[in-house]
């Protein structure tokens, strides 16, 4: 299969172009300096000929600023304008098959209980922009959307608190990298991404639950959130390897 990857420099894109390569899949990179993927017709005309295109573009902050909302403005348009931006030029190039990466955080409180896909969700603040690129992705007749976990291990940066003692979905970005690449055979749809542990086992400093009352960055992770990944894993096969 000819694969072309959006964010090949990131946390995950490192991880998945090997991965591609290790599995026999043709793999073309987008190349900013030529083509901007806010640019449905400068990418169409990138993606000519492939079968699929994998986005795993993102802007995360990684400093204190990360709290402000002004912070998250270009990750956001990340997700908003350039996954609707990707989706059009599939569907311009004829490209199959979409593959977007976004978050599981969406997920409302659900206390103890399991959080499959289709399950309630609570978008505010910076992470609703992770519920427009799903809504743009899966537009598309071969799209997939990726709710993925705290990434923890390897390139990542995990956030420097989590609030309360509830569960939450964790991944190594090597393993959610795996999985970008098993849904390129996988059916249309939302597929979640980690392994729920509870948050008082993560080594993270904890602020009290009181906090994510504050601003939306907070209560994002005052939330419980017992994400489970059974529909990827039977769907392809996919099981975290990395510790």
């Amino acid at each position: 299969m000819k694969v072309f990857v959006i964010g090949a420099t990131g946390v995950l894109g490192r991880e998945a172009v090997p991965l591609l390569r290790a599995a026999g899949h043709e793999v073309g990179v987008l190349d900013r300096r030529t083509t901007s993927m806010f640019d449905a017709r400068q990418l169409a005309t990138a993606l000519t000929g492939y079968d699929a295109v994998v986005n795993l573009a993102t802007r995360i902050p990684l400093s204190a600023k990360a709290v402000l909302a002004s912070a998250w403005a270009e990750n956001n348009r990340i997700r908003t304008e350039g996954s609707a931006a990707v989706a059009e030029a599939a569907r311009m190039a004829g490209v199959g098959r979409i593959v977007q990466e976004g978050i599981s955080f969406v997920y409302a409180d659900g206390g103890d209980r399991e959080l499959y896909e289709d399950a309630p969700l609570k978008p505010v603040g910076h992470i609703a922009s992770s519920v427009t690129a799903q809504h743009n992705v899966l537009a598309h007749p071969g799209g997939v959307f990726l709710r993925i976990g705290m990434l923890i291990g390897g390139e990542a940066q995990s956030p420097p608190v989590l609030i309360g003692d509830g569960w939450m979905s964790v991944v190594h970005p090597g393993d959610a990298a795996a999985a970008a690449v098993a849904v390129l055979d996988a059916p249309p749809g939302i597929y979640n991404v980690g392994t729920p542990v509870l948050k008082r086992d993560l080594g993270i400093t904890r602020l009290p639950a009181f906090l994510g009352r504050f601003a939306a960055s907070f209560e994002v992770f005052s939330r419980s959130q017992r994400v489970v990944s059974t529909k990827l894993t039977e769907a392809t096969g996919w099981k975290p390897r990395n510790s």
